[in-house]
């Protein structure tokens, strides 16, 4: 379970996140959704630990945030930046071992080691790339072999800053499908998504940000509605119901 409980974060005087308290049971796919400069991944880097609250407190499983030592959060969590610059010359394959670092107490990496990273790349069809020069591939295969990493890590909870980023439909689904299966093995995924309508096919709770501030949060349904939405972004929106059962969002640019 994570709860973050009155969360705050500032630099100076602008509050990039204010007054955030969510549970989030384990075993759930959470979707942080919202504008540009919403707060999506201030709020994953606070989760993560790699920003202190200015307000409020974080609990990981029970156990504040910051009680915990780098090692043992680095077992117990994974974050995907949204950003990911690396110009070193590593292959894939040890850009992917770099998830086994915690276990590794300094030593050399094992046999086993090796083995959970390929098949890392391989549930991300990357496995293709294991030995090609980690800046030579494109923006979607450097994305596969990035989550590679953070699988490869092992860890209880998943942080993903835009997954999605430079897929095609096809890698996102797979992707996120991924995603359902980590939590139906009783892990939990948060991810920061613009995609509103994989939003609502995947997650199983959302939570909206305007400005840093909760707007809603809950079911797609109940957050994906066409007051919260326009109110939100700023446009108006069509809400329709998918026959799947999830909404379907479209934005409306030419308003009649």
């Amino acid at each position: 379970m994570i709860e973050l409980e009155g969360i705050g974060y500032r630099i100076g005087q602008n509050w990039l996140v204010r007054d955030i308290n969510v549970t989030i049971e384990k075993g759930t796919l959470w979707g942080i959704v919202g504008p540009n400069g919403a707060g999506k991944s201030t709020l994953l880097r606070l989760i993560s630990g790699e920003l202190p609250p200015a307000t409020g407190e974080i609990r990981l499983f029970g156990k504040p945030i910051h009680n915990y030592e780098p090692k043992e959060l680095a077992r117990l969590r994974a974050y995907l930046q949204q950003k990911r610059d690396l110009n070193f010359p590593f292959i894939s394959l040890e850009i992917v071992l770099f998830g086994r670092h915690p276990y590794l107490n300094g030593t050399k990496e094992t046999t086993a080691d090796l083995l959970i990273a390929k098949e890392a790349l391989r549930q991300v069809e990357a496995d293709m790339f294991a030995d090609r020069l980690y800046p030579t591939l494109s923006g979607g295969e450097a994305s596969r072999v990035d989550i590679a990493r953070i699988l490869t890590q092992a860890p209880d909870l998943f942080l993903l800053d835009e997954p999605t980023n430079h897929l095609d439909p096809r890698h996102q689904v797979q992707i996120l499908n991924l995603c359902k299966t980590i939590c139906d093995d009783s892990k939990t995924v948060i991810t920061a998504i613009h995609d509103l309508n994989l939003a609502s096919m995947y997650a199983d709770r959302l939570l909206l940000l305007k400005d840093g501030i909760s707007v809603a949060c809950g079911s797609p349904e109940t957050v994906l509605t066409l007051d919260q939405l326009s109110e939100t972004y700023g446009i108006p929106f069509e809400v329709l119901p998918h026959p799947d059962g999830y909404p379907w969002v479209m934005p409306c640019l030419n308003p009649s």
